[in-house]
């Protein structure tokens, strides 16, 4: 389980305000809000990019807010992928792997079984350029999966895509929860994404998360319009 107590940031004009939450291990946690209300503040300080937050993380006994980023054994993936323009996808995906000092054969084992997983297998020698968005998302996903984080984070990971695109990617969003079983946490202000996909969700609204629900058959059945009326 993830717990976050209390947990506060000023940073120019954005902020949280006491986020107090429990991600159950494993969950998919879709976090709502509108734009500026802190939401990629919060994945950004539950992946340790901010030496001031206050407040507490606690994975699985492990105190997030006491340990180096590199060590949390989190993947996170940006709204805009974040790819390294210099290197070809092989070489995008095996980054993390590099970095942690995995050996060459290792990493071109692991980097082969992602890449079949998403099936980009027949785009990692391109350069990533000229590629589209929904292959680009899917590369930008197997870098953040291909060490096996206990957590991932997805800030609007389909805010760039096409409608026929954003859809298809919610597939394999839901494989790469079933396969890998990451506990998810999903930023986004579409609603309708979030009941396709959340086990959990929370609404924040002005750097402060409001309401946080398990996604019962009650909240299924009130749908858009019940979670509309909490981001007002």
């Amino acid at each position: 389980m993830l717990n976050i107590r209390n947990l506060s940031l000023k940073l120019s004009k954005f902020q949280l305000n006491d986020i107090n939450l429990n991600i159950q291990r494993g969950s998919y946690c879709v976090i709502l809000g509108r734009t500026g209300s802190g939401k990629t503040l919060l994945l950004e300080s539950i992946a340790g990019r901010y030496l001031k937050v206050t407040g507490e993380m606690i994975f699985n006994g492990q105190a997030l807010q006491n340990t180096l980023p590199e060590a949390r054994n989190i993947g996170f993936v940006y709204q805009h992928f974040e790819l390294f323009m210099h290197l070809n996808v092989l070489d995008n995906i095996a980054f993390p792997l590099k970095m942690r000092g995995y050996p060459l054969k290792k990493c071109q084992v692991m980097v082969n079984d992602i890449a079949e997983c998403l099936g980009i297998t027949h785009l990692l020698k391109h350069t990533v350029h000229h590629l589209s968005g929904g292959e680009k998302q899917r590369i930008a996903l197997a870098r953040a999966l291909v060490f096996k984080p206990q957590i991932l984070l997805l800030d609007e990971p389909t805010s760039a895509l096409d409608y026929v695109t954003r859809h298809d990617m919610r597939k394999v969003l839901r494989n790469i929860h079933r396969a890998y079983q990451p506990t998810i946490i999903h930023v986004t202000h579409d609603i309708s994404e979030a009941l396709s996909l959340a086990t959990q969700i929370g609404v924040m609204k002005a750097g402060r998360l409001i309401h946080a629900y398990d996604l019962t058959e009650e909240i299924k059945a009130e749908g858009e319009s019940f979670l509309f009326e909490q981001l007002k």
